[in-house]
């Protein structure tokens, strides 16, 4: 992340620098990396495979919690029949399922986010070769990631991400 701000800042530099003879020479493009991890095929692949994860991980959450909610309400209904110790230990027991559940959640919740920053960080490498295919091709002297920490504003006509989605697409057919 550093090393981009500080290309950002010595493009600009140079830039400003070099006045308006090398400014007329300069071709600038803009991407949105995140647009085009998105809405390139390969993106849209991987966040329905991740969509069926997540629908299959929330039906397992939605079946354990009845589980759970059965066992505590026959804990209730037992209660007032079962010994001090019993009841003790009954509730430790869905204490300790209840924590269990809890560990097991958060393992693949955190499972799930894993795979898609992986999944997102794969195509984004994928992407940033195509850029810089077509930054060599078509002579561009600065390709920039477009978002709002490093350019703020840049013209539509600079925005190139449709053409990487589109030459991205291409050589994965």
């Amino acid at each position: 992340m550093r090393k981009r701000w500080l290309g950002v800042v010595i493009g600009v530099f140079i830039v400003g620098c070099l006045g308006s003879s090398f400014a007329a020479d300069l071709k600038v493009g803009c991407v949105d990396i995140q647009r085009a991890v998105n809405e390139c095929n390969a993106g849209k692949d991987a966040k329905k495979n991740l969509m069926k994860e997540v629908e299959k991980f929330q039906g397992l959450v939605q079946q354990k919690q009845k589980d759970l909610q059965a066992m505590k309400e026959t804990l209730e209904k037992q209660a007032p029949m079962l010994t001090a110790d019993a009841r003790t230990a009954k509730e430790k027991e869905y204490q300790g399922k209840l924590r269990e559940f809890q560990r097991w959640g958060e393992d693949n919740q955190n499972d799930l986010n894993q795979r898609r920053t992986e999944m997102e960080r794969n195509i984004a490498v994928g992407l940033y070769k195509v850029i810089k295919k077509i930054g060599e091709d078509e002579g561009f002297s600065l390709v920039l990631e477009r978002n709002e920490t490093i350019v703020l504003f840049s013209s539509k006509a600079l925005d190139i991400t449709d053409r990487v989605i589109k030459a991205f697409d291409a050589q994965k057919k």
